[in-house]
């Protein structure tokens, strides 16, 4: 008997995949516990239609990372830290900061756990932040990092 799983099975398959199994396992197991449906036409043109409107949704949500990722180049952030003497840093800007200083100059609400530092930003300058906005889509945002007065 076809099957199209509803949820991933393990050792059987993935959510929306087509598999055979024998008519005592889907009646007995599959089907009661709502894990898959029968591949009947009707059954297989409303995976068709669920795979296509999936598609359609992560191409929606591809373009608008892309948007974003173009608006976030032409951006910069200052953020201010204390300092002492001879511009030596007291701590160091988090991505929380930035965050909070992006969504406060920019109007930009960005994730803190996308925003992906290599270290701790540590001294004055300015520096160069990739974000994850997307798996396939990483936008680089200028943080000036300052003097507090």
């Amino acid at each position: 008997m076809k099957i199209i799983l509803l949820e991933d099975v393990k050792s059987l398959g993935k959510k929306g995949q087509i598999v055979e199994v024998s008519d005592g396992y889907a009646k007995n197991f599959i089907l009661p516990k709502k894990l898959g449906v029968e591949a009947n036409n009707k059954n297989m043109n409303d995976l068709k239609l669920q795979k296509a409107n999936e598609e359609k949704i992560a191409k929606e949500q591809l373009e608008a990372a892309q948007a974003f990722a173009a608006e976030m180049e032409t951006k910069e952030v200052i953020v201010f830290i204390k300092a002492g003497e001879g511009g030596k840093t007291f701590g160091s800007v988090s991505s929380k900061e930035i965050a909070a200083a992006a969504k406060e100059q920019c109007g930009m609400e960005i994730d803190k756990k996308k925003i992906q530092l290599p270290e701790a930003l540590k001294s004055l300058g300015v520096y160069e932040v990739a974000v994850k906005l997307h798996p396939k889509v990483t936008a680089t945002l200028k943080v000036k990092v300052k003097e507090a007065q």
